[in-house]
């Protein structure tokens, strides 16, 4: 039997199901959704959770679709074997009555407030477009009639666009005669966007007017739902919206619909003939606590599992790196104090840290105070809550952790570079000139400074130190630097040859300490493998006549530099 493709970045569900994609059903979340009656639902989760896939089950759901000279569509057929069928009839009397206006802002991601306003507009003009049938009959005066082209146009005034989804759902009302469903994905992209490239002020005043004309007092609107990254502040875009039901990852409400649980993915390896990947998968891309649930990463499954299918040995990676803005964490790198960094060391090693949670706070207090980093960063999936309790005043307090494999990866890979990027902006003149004088005092003390500004981890592995070493000698003018060569009896960890022969070179050996007290015997141990090895071989073999040898030994942010010059003596 042929096996199903996986919905490898399929975010559309009629795409998905017509096509015969691996679903797993998440159509209960309507069922929810009509149970709950809120008037508008903000559900924040971090990217690539399933947010826009579930949007458009929605959609596909409760739309009264209509072709482009009005005629009815018929969506039913998509839900056919799903488990919102079996719900009963008082929930499916609401499948395909309603006009609904469905919105992306993904695309206002720009450099500029003109084109991430102008993107916006164009969004906005495509959903009057694909509802413009209504503009045939009568049920529309002149004027709308007007206003209504005049936006789908693009000519629209920002007066127009302002109030353009308030617009929309008065005319779907004229026309349907019912309230209008109104869907809003990804509402604060162009929101962080705008923060990062300077023009939050102004997206946020018109995102306040748009929001704030569609979402209070709006006769004509049945409810809607929003999606979103992060909860923002309700004074700063939601201002006085009453009505405003936010769930967070905090709340227990919904909790299992965005994500895989552990059952699901148990389905999908059990589907795919893989169940003995199960604990690899539940290790790398499981630990994520929304509400009550524990949850996987979507994303990061469907992926690994789509590779599985062609290479069963594959390793796992950490697909989600690159889905989502970096700068919030990059944000928290540049600003890292002593303490900053020892916690990041510490979550590293699989420890938590205490942090205050609040959820309602701006972009713009995001600099604030290094907590609202760590929020920020909470909230977009760089950390699982562990625990959480108040204290006496009822501020919320949470054990934070990283949540698995994958995201530990993101920390090791991208964390550390950033850290050994702000160290190769240093004035490393000192460091240099004491490496060539053969000044290992000078130099053991300029590297211990430097360790000191990065981050490390009692798991330390020597590669770890290796980069770090590449990393900062690298920049050395007049030599180069070559990692891991092969050279005499094995491999050295590195060699740095000037250009002209004329000079010394240096060959470099690098061990772990397992304690202080052990550095002097694995520096000279690390010398000695460099002489027993004979890694200057190829050096001497190339023309170089004078190389000195570097062994250093490192355990947590300390180092011990020894040396051995060509003629023989040791420091």
């Amino acid at each position: 039997m042929t096996q199903k493709p996986l919905p490898v970045g399929v975010e559309n569900f009629e795409m998905l199901v017509t096509r015969g994609y691996f679903f797993i059903d998440k159509t209960c979340f309507i069922k929810e959704l009509i149970d709950k009656k809120s008037a508008v639902n903000l559900f924040t989760r971090p990217r690539r959770f399933g947010k826009t896939l579930n949007m458009s089950m929605l959609q596909y759901f409760f739309e009264d679709e209509r072709e482009r000279d009005g005629g009815k569509k018929d969506n039913s057929a998509l839900f056919e074997g799903l488990a919102i069928m079996d719900a009963g009839e008082p929930y499916l009397a609401h499948m395909g009555k309603y006009p609904v206006i469905s919105l992306t802002l993904k695309e206002a991601s720009q450099p500029d407030f003109q084109t991430s306003y102008t993107l916006l507009t164009y969004e906005i003009a495509r959903e009057y477009d694909r509802h413009s049938f209504i503009c045939a009959g009568e049920c529309l005066e002149p004027h709308e009639k007007e206003k209504y082209r005049r936006i789908m146009a693009w000519k629209g005034t920002e007066a127009d666009h302002l109030s353009s989804l308030q617009f929309l759902c008065s005319c779907l009302k004229k026309y349907y005669g019912r309230e209008a469903i109104l869907l809003i994905d990804e509402y604060d992209v162009p929101l962080e966007n705008a923060f990062f490239n300077g023009f939050y002020e102004q997206m946020a005043r018109f995102l306040q007017g748009l929001f704030g004309a569609a979402l209070k007092t709006n006769n004509s609107l049945e409810f809607s739902v929003i999606t979103g990254c992060l909860r923002v502040s309700k004074e700063s875009i939601f201002t006085g919206l009453n009505n405003l039901k936010i769930i967070s990852i905090l709340n227990d409400q919904y909790d299992e619909y965005f994500g895989f649980t552990n059952e699901e993915v148990k389905k999908l390896c059990d589907a795919y003939h893989m169940p003995q990947k199960f604990e690899l998968i539940q290790d790398w891309y499981n630990g994520y606590l929304f509400g009550k649930a524990n949850v996987y990463n979507p994303w990061s499954v469907i992926q690994f599992v789509d590779d599985l299918k062609e290479n069963p040995q594959r390793y796992p990676s950490s697909y989600w790196a690159n889905t989502s803005s970096n700068s919030i964490v990059r944000s928290l790198i540049d600003r890292a104090d002593d303490e900053t960094k020892s916690e990041i060391e510490a979550l590293i090693e699989g420890k938590t840290v205490e942090k205050p949670i609040h959820e309602d706070i701006t972009y713009g207090e995001m600099y604030d105070s290094m907590d609202n980093l760590w929020n920020f960063m909470f909230f977009t999936g760089y950390f699982r809550k562990a625990h959480q309790w108040a204290n006496g005043d009822g501020h919320q307090y949470a054990e934070l952790a990283i949540p698995n494999r994958e995201v530990k990866h993101i920390f090791r890979t991208k964390i550390l570079s950033w850290f050994e990027e702000k160290i190769r902006e240093k004035d490393l003149s000192n460091l240099y000139t004491a490496f060539v004088n053969l000044d290992t005092e000078t130099f053991e003390q300029e590297l211990n400074e430097l360790l000191m500004e990065t981050i490390s981890f009692n798991d330390a592995y020597e590669s770890f130190y290796h980069g770090f070493m590449a990393g900062v000698l690298s920049k050395m003018k007049g030599y180069k630097t070559r990692s891991n060569r092969e050279s005499g009896y094995g491999r050295s960890d590195l060699i740095l040859q000037p250009i002209t022969r004329r000079k010394a070179a240096f060959v470099l050996e690098f061990k772990i300490a397992k304690s202080f007290s052990e550095l002097e015997e694995r520096a000279h141990g690390a010398l000695r493998q460099i002489e027993e090895k004979r890694y200057e071989q190829e050096l001497n073999n190339d023309g170089y006549a004078v190389v000195h040898k570097y062994g250093i030994a490192f355990f947590g942010k300390d180092c011990l530099v020894r040396l051995r010059t060509e003629s023989g003596d040791s420091q």
